[in-house]
């Protein structure tokens, strides 16, 4: 990188840890980003389950570029019929579990998750939120709030009042739910909480007991969803349906784009008393939704959601085999190609990371697990640069911590 653009990104773009990575990107294509400096690194964390489809797909681009030359913002979300915004409202439609057919677009996750505990709040008159320990559900002040870590919290409070946090995946906790709930936020599986998949009973009984005590059902399928999990969306596995979907991160095949999903009759709720309850500038901006719409159409078409099933069972089989080999892990979890690779120490954990990074692989670790490191690679990544992550990453594990 030269040296003043270096110096220049540490000046003036805001840090947000004391050690960023200061790639710099030239290029990036499928799963593989090229720096300037000519090193290549295939990415196995899809900037964060963003790239789904992979980096700059041409189906996405074309997208991008034939819907630039058309128009760009044009008016407020909701008062002009924007084609883009349409027609992905209606895919969505087809493909979210009925009767979630009315769709809210954001720019972020975050933005979806704020907007489905205002409409819980105004829909069911009650103020009382539960979430769950370990939770992610974003960083300002509403989502934040049903996140359950406190190292990240408590430098911000008081937050939203009156939200509870119960275990994750325990079932005999749910009697807390209870009449005064307004809603119930959970992700189907967590995912900065290190890759927590919850007994196959929990997310049932969950919904039983939130439609008993007329609590809505949140699902924050910001990262499992758009075929992650081997599903289109996470819930499928378990034959769940929420009151209320929210959804990011793949959505928008690489271009910022969120949105919350609900019944007709639910989302009306934003509609009056007073009209405008929820409104947003650039939510379902309309480059972004072309280009949701053409990564929507390809995760489809390729059937890229069984493809993860398949790939991320075989990924998951071979990280075990190199932990058999080397030692350091503890367990190997997810579903599809969300994965979790739980290391012994914290220390062996960054080692790990660091190496693999050396050795051309990009991995993460969760935010509220400083053993499990997560890969959430593209969904059609190559062959080859599937055997170059795995080659990368066993090296790395070697090193961490020395072979046996």
């Amino acid at each position: 990188m030269p040296p003043e653009l270096l110096e220049s990104f540490r000046r003036h773009v805001c840090q947000t840890s004391d050690s960023p990575l200061a790639l710099q990107i030239e290029a990036a294509h499928g799963a593989t980003l090229r720096t300037r400096d000519g090193r290549t690194y295939v990415d196995f964390l899809a900037g964060i389950g963003v790239n789904n489809v992979g980096h700059a797909h041409p189906a996405v681009v074309r997208a991008v570029q034939a819907q630039a030359e058309r128009y760009l913002h044009a008016m407020v979300y909701g008062e002009y019929v924007l084609e883009p915004q349409v027609r992905l409202a209606e895919r969505l439609a087809e493909v979210t579990p009925a009767p979630l057919s009315v769709v809210y677009f954001t720019n972020s996750g975050t933005e979806a998750n704020e907007g489905a505990l205002k409409l819980a709040k105004k829909h069911t008159g009650r103020r009382r939120l539960v979430a769950f320990r370990h939770s992610y559900h974003g960083d300002t002040h509403g989502s934040l709030s049903v996140t359950g870590r406190d190292v990240y919290r408590d430098p911000f409070l008081p937050l939203l009042p009156e939200v509870d946090f119960l275990p994750f995946g325990d079932a005999d906790a749910l009697a807390q739910i209870d009449s005064e709930t307004a809603a119930v936020i959970t992700e189907p599986i967590q995912g900065e909480g290190g890759v927590r998949v919850p007994p196959d009973d929990w997310l049932p009984a969950l919904r039983r007991r939130c439609t008993d005590v007329g609590a809505l059902l949140i699902f924050d399928e910001v990262q499992t969803g758009f075929g992650r999990t081997g599903r289109l969306f996470a819930c499928e596995r378990w034959g769940v349906v929420p009151d209320v979907l929210a959804l990011a991160k793949a959505l928008g095949g690489g271009m910022p784009l969120g949105a919350f999903a609900g019944s007709p009759e639910l989302m009306a709720t934003l509609s009056h008393d007073p009209p405008l309850a929820h409104v947003t500038t650039f939510g379902g901006h309309p480059v972004c939704c072309a280009a949701g719409l053409a990564s929507l159409e390809l995760i489809l078409s390729e059937r890229l959601a069984e493809r993860a099933e398949r790939l991320g069972a075989e990924i998951r089989a071979r990280l075990r085999e190199m932990g058999e080999r080397h030692g350091g892990v503890r367990d190997v979890r997810g579903l599809g190609m969300l994965i979790g690779l739980e290391l012994d120490t914290a220390a062996r954990t960054r080692a790990f990371s660091e190496l693999a990074l050396a050795e051309g692989v990009i991995v993460g670790w969760t935010l509220h697990s400083d053993t499990v490191i997560r890969l959430a690679p593209p969904l059609n990544l190559s062959d080859a640069e599937l055997e170059r992550g795995l080659a990368g990453m066993e090296r790395a594990l070697a090193r961490s911590g020395g072979g046996r």
